[in-house]
């Protein structure tokens, strides 16, 4: 039951990498548009691709916050007295992400659409980069179990802001996968281009960090690049399989596909960090076992968990279908 409540935790956190991600780098593409001309037809796409859905990406993240502090207490307390410095900066980049998203549609002076809409696009690279600082630290094990540590060092190092850059990154690829995609299910050739050589601006990039944060991990986690290399290395190829593919792909794929592999490509990442992982939460110093709670609030949460699940999942899979089939209005 302590290993089903961690994979179920992992799983919620692989759903948040991959819709939330998203996401957020619609808002890295939407800062990095151009001016108000240059930017209003990319920026009219990214609206309409995340309008109706942006909110509804985020109850991954609650699943993963009451999973985490039912299921394994004194880690959660531990992330929580350790990284409250970039997950606080995280939640704030949430509230006013979603602050300038929806005060930019209502706003009628140009000058207020600019400050909103810079709010949005900052707050959406901001978020994605500090919530990796911090997966970065828990990671590499640098995150103490039990005395308090809420210091930059703990977090502010080279490897934790590889992870920053390579979330920013990852997130940036999937949404422009996503936009391209979307751009072609609408018919707007001459962004399915913009959205396509951004694909691959993207990939390239989570490609460069993630050869240097290897080199990274091999001076400061070598103990989970050993395992990233090892059980977790079928995770690893998939990812690289699907990114590649998805690359050539770009031209023609149907757009489901695309975003369906793209998703894999992400996802595998997180299942290869979760494989590499196990059998620990924290580094190589908090196992699931130690951290778990007892039997009985294990059971009862995988109980509460199915319930949650069967009502959530029907709910989000009908508003992703109304979306895709153009059924809901952008707000």
């Amino acid at each position: 039951m302590r290993t089903v409540a961690a994979g179920m935790l992992f799983v919620v956190l692989t759903a948040y990498a991959m819709f939330g991600g998203a996401d957020f780098g619609a808002g890295f593409w939407d800062l990095t548009a151009g001016g108000a001309e240059r930017g209003r037809r990319p920026r009219a796409l990214i609206d309409h691709s995340i309008g109706p859905v942006w909110e509804a990406n985020h109850v991954w993240l609650i699943f993963c916050l009451v999973l985490a502090w039912t299921a394994f207490p004194p880690v959660f307390a531990a992330v929580m007295r350790t990284l409250y410095v970039p997950l606080g900066l995280a939640a704030l980049g949430i509230v006013l992400r979603g602050s300038g998203f929806a005060f930019r549609k209502v706003s009628v002076r140009t000058s207020a659409q600019r400050a909103t809409g810079a709010t949005f696009a900052a707050s959406s690279v901001v978020t994605p980069f500090f919530f990796g600082t911090a997966a970065g630290a828990i990671a590499t094990g640098r995150v103490p179990l039990h005395r308090s540590a809420g210091s930059l060092e703990i977090w502010f190092t080279p490897t934790c802001l590889f992870t920053g850059a390579l979330a920013v990154v990852t997130c940036a690829y999937l949404a422009a996968v996503f936009l391209t995609a979307e751009a072609r299910q609408r018919g707007e050739a001459d962004l399915e281009i913009y959205f396509r050589n951004r694909s691959r601006l993207a990939a390239a990039g989570a490609g460069l960090i993630s050869a240097g944060g290897l080199v990274v991990l091999h001076r400061a986690a070598p103990h989970l690049l050993h395992r990233l290399l090892g059980p977790g290395i079928p995770f690893v190829i998939l990812s690289a399989l699907t990114g590649v593919g998805v690359l050539g792909l770009l031209h023609k794929a149907d757009p489901r596909l695309l975003r369906v592999m793209a998703a894999l490509a992400v996802g595998s990442v997180i299942a290869g960090w979760g494989v590499a992982q196990y059998p620990y939460l924290l580094g190589n110093h908090a196992s699931i076992a130690s951290a778990a709670a007892p039997m009985a609030t294990l059971e009862t949460l995988a109980g509460i968990f199915v319930v949650a699940a069967a009502l959530v999942l029907p709910s989000l899979g009908i508003l992703y279908v109304l979306h895709q089939r153009g059924r809901l209005e952008s707000g």
